[in-house]
């Protein structure tokens, strides 16, 4: 009976050993994420049952100057020396209807659409870049937003931000992708994700159905395999991509965005694009100012020596074979200001883009 309990006892303190570590990992990263004292990570985790996403989204729902007393401290000003605070606590829904965003909002003949790898997986200032592409997605008030390298803590921080949009996760393990859909113009009829069976980055392509302005379309977002290493694997997921936009019915518009990772020869290894799908970049014309969403010449965020310019995220289209026309009318970058914390959102730049509806 003795040596049984001595036997219990040692695997009780086994057990609360390593409990205590799955807590002191867990306080690391949400003031990582928060950028509060670990005992204040301690204190709203264990608050909520040490469920990490379930704390993270009561931190940013508190009020700020509760926030402050749990050790994060003030925003911080204004750095006169280039970069600009977009990290400010207002949420999309308290500003999405103000000037022109609310003016687009109830324009029916264009939509607009961002797609962005915002570096999930880089968790330095996480808390404000995050902070910042949600201040971007404010500003610009977008229909659809296609998001790349998420991970689970990023896309809780989205949910408290995006009051307006529909959240839709590509996955929840590891890095994903996410659509956002603005409720007031987008109505989401289906979705389903189409899965890469080769990938071996945990990639794949999430898809859904919308309705906007009466017009149906079907959008596509993708993280296609990263690296030179992995351009075979790349190409398959491309035509698996550009399969699945042929397969649509004709009356719909399909609009695929994401970080496709592709070099143009790689393209040309597939004999090009189909004819009826166009890549809205070669589309406007090759704007040169919205070229390179990859340049590590700009984008001081990686610390790579070398100077790389890559048009690593794209944007493809196929319009419906008649009726509800959806035409490409301009493309930009964003993200190209510092953030007060000294560092871009992300590692690549955003591509806002703007489409007129025919009706």
């Amino acid at each position: 009976m003795e040596v049984a309990a001595a036997a219990a006892g040692e695997g009780g303190t086994a057990m609360e050993t390593e409990e205590m570590e799955r807590r002191k990992a867990l306080s690391a990263q949400f003031a990582a994420i928060t950028g509060c004292s670990a005992a204040a990570a301690c204190g709203v985790l264990g608050g909520h049952d040490w469920h990490l996403e379930r704390a993270l989204n009561a931190y940013f729902e508190q009020p700020l100057e509760d926030k402050d007393e749990g050790g994060r401290g003030p925003p911080p000003r204004m750095d006169p020396g280039g970069c600009i605070d977009l990290t400010a606590d207002a949420t999309i829904s308290n500003v999405s209807d103000a000037g022109a965003d609310s003016r687009q909002q109830d324009d029916d003949s264009s939509f607009s659409l961002i797609t962005w790898n915002i570096d999930g997986l880089d968790s330095r200032n996480l808390q404000e870049r995050a902070r910042g592409v949600c201040s971007y997605l404010a500003l610009y008030s977008p229909d659809v937003v296609f998001l790349q390298e998420v991970i689970l803590p990023y896309l809780c921080i989205l949910q408290s931000r995006v009051a307006s949009y529909t959240v839709i996760p590509g996955n929840i393990d590891g890095y994903f992708t996410v659509i956002l859909l603005k409720k007031s113009r987008v109505k989401l009829l289906k979705q389903e994700i189409v899965g890469f069976p080769t990938t071996s980055m945990m990639r794949n392509l999430l898809v859904v159905h919308v309705s906007i302005s009466g017009n149906e379309l079907c959008l596509m977002t993708s993280h296609l395999e990263s690296t030179k290493d992995h351009s075979k694997e790349r190409v398959k997921q491309l035509q698996i991509v550009l399969n699945k936009m042929q397969e649509e019915s004709e009356s719909t518009t399909v609009i695929f965005g994401g970080d496709t990772n592709l070099r143009d020869s790689e393209v040309t290894k597939l004999g090009g694009l189909p004819n009826n799908v166009m890549d809205m970049w070669e589309f406007l014309g090759k704007p040169q100012h919205c070229r390179y969403t990859w340049d590590t010449s700009s984008n001081t965020n990686l610390g790579i020596a070398s100077k790389c310019k890559l048009r690593f995220d794209r944007v493809y289209v196929r319009p419906a074979a008649e009726g509800g026309n959806i035409v490409p009318r301009s493309m930009d970058l964003i993200g190209l200001e510092k953030l007060d914390c000294g560092t871009f959102p992300s590692d690549h730049w955003g591509l806002l883009c703007n489409f007129d509806v025919i009706l």
